[in-house]
């Protein structure tokens, strides 16, 4: 049996450097979670909102009972497996997610992951009843999120210093020249056009 070694200079100091990155981390997360267990306002402005009809009160609980939230977050509920529902009714219109929910892939124009034919996963999803889906679909449409929010189509208003600084950074002339800014251009006309 082979004599244990022991750690050299250069073994101990990484170790060290590695334990004090460990005990930092573990006391900026406590210290986080304190913030925010004991603060009266929240850490991150919400930025989704909902106001549901009667149909879309229906249509929510229609989408938890038939296990929607195993895959997908809606109303800060449900899990992250898949895509995140809240503020989806600002970038699609409830015919685009009633035509979804009825034949995913030829709306999307792609295969998608769970929903479609079988032997997907949410497959069942295309054979609800058909005022069921037109339900879900109110639902999700009522889930609408403010402008500059991560689920919003429009960036926020007005000039970002970040924004522009990337696109002064990273978009080659030849993409200014042949793009326009959204910022620039978007009425609230035009911002009906981006949710179809």
């Amino acid at each position: 049996m082979a004599a244990k070694q022991p750690l050299k200079q250069g073994e101990k100091i990484l170790f060290g450097i590695v334990g004090i990155f460990v005990v930092l981390a573990t006391i900026g997360f406590v210290a986080m979670e304190t913030v925010r267990m004991t603060s009266d306002e929240p850490m991150f402005a919400s930025k989704t909102n909902y106001s549901l009809s009667e149909e879309g009160h229906r249509g929510s609980r229609i989408f938890r009972e038939s296990q929607c939230t195993a895959c997908h977050r809606a109303m800060r509920n449900g899990t992250n497996m898949g895509l995140s529902l809240d503020g989806v009714g600002s970038k699609r219109t409830r015919d685009w997610l009633e035509r979804f929910l009825r034949k995913p892939e030829q709306t999307y124009e792609t295969v998608t992951i769970d929903h479609g034919d079988a032997p997907k996963e949410a497959a069942y999803v295309m054979n609800m009843a058909s005022a069921d889906l037109s339900a879900i679909a109110a639902f999700l449409s009522e889930l609408t999120a403010e402008q500059g929010s991560p689920s919003s189509p429009m960036p926020p208003e007005g000039r970002s210093e970040f924004i522009d600084s990337m696109v002064k950074t990273w978009a080659p002339d030849w993409w200014k020249e042949k793009y326009t800014d959204i910022r620039e251009k978007a009425t609230p006309a035009e911002e009906g056009e981006l949710r179809e």
